[in-house]
């Protein structure tokens, strides 16, 4: 599929979760930096409020018929952001309520935090650079740590991002916890913003517990 139909393509549904009453009253959209765990924790969070998830990225390659990173090498990072623009307006705007996980730089879009601040509650999954690196460290399928050294390059992606994250309408710290114990974080948060109860994992020893699923991401392209 090209990319011209690839701006107006709908995704496909995920299950059965579509069909439970919705927990929240909008769309969860997790933003910040490669390795912030956005995928992981997005993935985990939509099963604990029985909600749909989506990845923009995986959704943007399925429409355009390609990966992310040769939209970037073919058609150069402006159309990409068109793409991206486009595909997450429609998320926000026209899908039932989910969890949406965002490309790195996606938020950095003014059309695109306006069209999640307009139809969803952002949330900036905040980490350290240390955290950073150890993450992605290792992991080829991220090209942009491969124009240099890794550590240098999200150090300035820090600099240059932090600041417009900071404007997400939520900011949970994302650490070397297990993920599930970031997911209880993210559930505290929206439930203070929007005054409702949401489901926690019990008791509640277990949200500051060890875990064997510690991996923030596995196997994403994130070439922003």
């Amino acid at each position: 599929m090209g990319l011209r139909k690839a701006m107006t393509a709908q995704g496909p549904g995920t299950g059965e979760a579509e069909d439970a009453a919705p927990l929240l009253p909008r769309t969860v959209v997790l933003v910040g930096l490669m390795g912030a765990g956005k995928s992981a924790i997005g993935r985990r969070l939509a099963t604990r409020l029985h909600l749909p998830f989506r990845d923009a990225d995986t959704e943007i390659e399925a429409a355009a018929g390609c990966t992310i990173a040769e939209i970037f090498a073919r058609d150069g990072e402006p159309v990409f952001r068109s793409v991206e623009r486009r595909i997450i307006s429609r998320l926000v705007k026209d899908e039932p309520v989910h969890i949406l996980a965002t490309g790195g730089g996606a938020f950095m879009d003014p059309e695109t935090r306006a069209a999640i601040r307009g139809h969803g509650v952002s949330v900036w999954l905040r980490a350290e650079l240390d955290v950073l690196v150890a993450r992605t460290a290792r992991r080829t399928h991220r090209p942009i740590l491969n124009q240099g050294d890794p550590r240098a390059i999200l150090g300035r992606l820090m600099e240059q991002r932090y600041p417009i994250y900071a404007e997400a309408d939520l900011t949970v710290v994302s650490d070397e916890r297990p993920p599930d114990v970031t997911v209880e974080l993210v559930i505290d948060a929206l439930e203070a913003h929007f005054g409702v109860q949401l489901p926690h994992r019990a008791p509640r020893g277990a949200r500051h517990g060890k875990s064997d699923d510690s991996k923030a991401e596995t196997g994403k392209t994130d070439a922003s």
